[in-house]
């Protein structure tokens, strides 16, 4: 039982990260279905800097700050000019996948198995990693877990508690109105998606630096799309997005768990266990969730 918590927990994490970051970038109005192709960018980039310095820190920052250069140029065509998000969303999560793909083969070969980089250590939290039971699994985890979890509170804080929480949500639900209030539309749109690509990143980089600490092609293994259905069962709320990320973590740990005790099943149904848990969830909530009202619409002045 144990195992299965501490496994939950690691796989909850990058989830977590993107489905925040999707949350604070859809309260804008903005939605960005590129954020598969973002965490594998930063999943990529982190390892492949990791591995040549040999800091693990140094690759974290690497790959929050590639994952930051795509969003930029996902908010420069989507805010600045404006693109459709849909169609800019699917070429970011293209060239993610064409980019790390021909960077991964030419720097490491058609395979690199055998490249590994040191993961993050853990980081035991005085007196509360001592507790029975517990204290090992929840307070015994890397600094990146600890970051995640408190990512909630601080952005549950900035929605409801600050003007910069008001005018985010302004933006999202009126553009014109916040617009004729004196709200600079582009600005916090823009400053949203860099902030959502940047916990994004931070997911992707967890994956390979801190959880697989390797890479392979195609790891966030539809990471990103689930983070997008966690928004939406989460109600945009990081409250609501932390809950649905343990669930669809508890549903990525259970297959290894099945998996471990000889469950008798053929091997595919291990692997779609976590996505047929994403379609029953999000059909379960279908109409009962409302999107910001200005979602997936451009904003430009008359």
């Amino acid at each position: 039982m144990l195992e299965f918590l501490d496994a939950t927990i690691k796989l909850s994490v990058p989830l977590l990260f993107a489905a925040l970051g999707e949350t604070v970038t859809e309260r804008s109005g903005v939605l960005n279905i590129g954020v598969e192709g973002v965490m594998l960018t930063s999943a990529f980039f982190g390892f492949w800097v990791a591995l040549a310095t040999g800091n693990t820190s140094l690759g974290i920052a690497a790959g929050v700050g590639s994952a930051l250069a795509m969003t930029l140029l996902f908010g420069w065509l989507t805010v600045k000019i404006p693109a459709d998000q849909i169609v800019v969303g699917m070429g970011i999560n293209l060239l993610a996948v064409g980019l790390t793909g021909a960077l991964y083969r030419i720097l490491f070969g058609e395979t690199g198995s055998a490249l590994t980089v040191t993961t993050l250590p853990p980081a035991p939290l005085p007196l509360l990693s001592d507790l029975p039971l517990i204290g090992p699994v929840f307070f015994r985890q890397n600094l990146l877990v600890y970051l995640s979890f408190a990512c909630v509170p601080a952005l549950a804080f900035l929605f409801y508690r600050t003007g910069a929480g008001l005018s985010l949500r302004a933006v999202g639900e009126d553009p014109k109105a916040a617009d004729t209030a004196g709200v600079p539309v582009h600005r916090v749109r823009l400053a949203a998606v860099l902030a959502g690509g940047g916990l994004a990143g931070l997911g992707g980089a967890f994956l390979s630096l801190a959880h697989a600490h390797t890479f392979t092609e195609g790891m966030t293994a539809g990471r990103g799309f689930i983070a997008l259905a966690i928004v939406i069962l989460g109600r945009w709320s990081p409250w609501g997005a932390l809950g649905a990320s343990l669930l669809f973590g508890a549903a990525s740990a259970l297959q290894f768990t099945l998996q471990s005790q000889g469950f008798q099943a053929p091997y595919p149904f291990f692997l779609a266990l976590p996505y047929v848990v994403t379609l029953a969830v999000l059909m379960g909530v279908r109409g009962t969730a409302r999107a910001p009202a200005a979602l997936a619409r451009p904003y430009e002045r008359e």
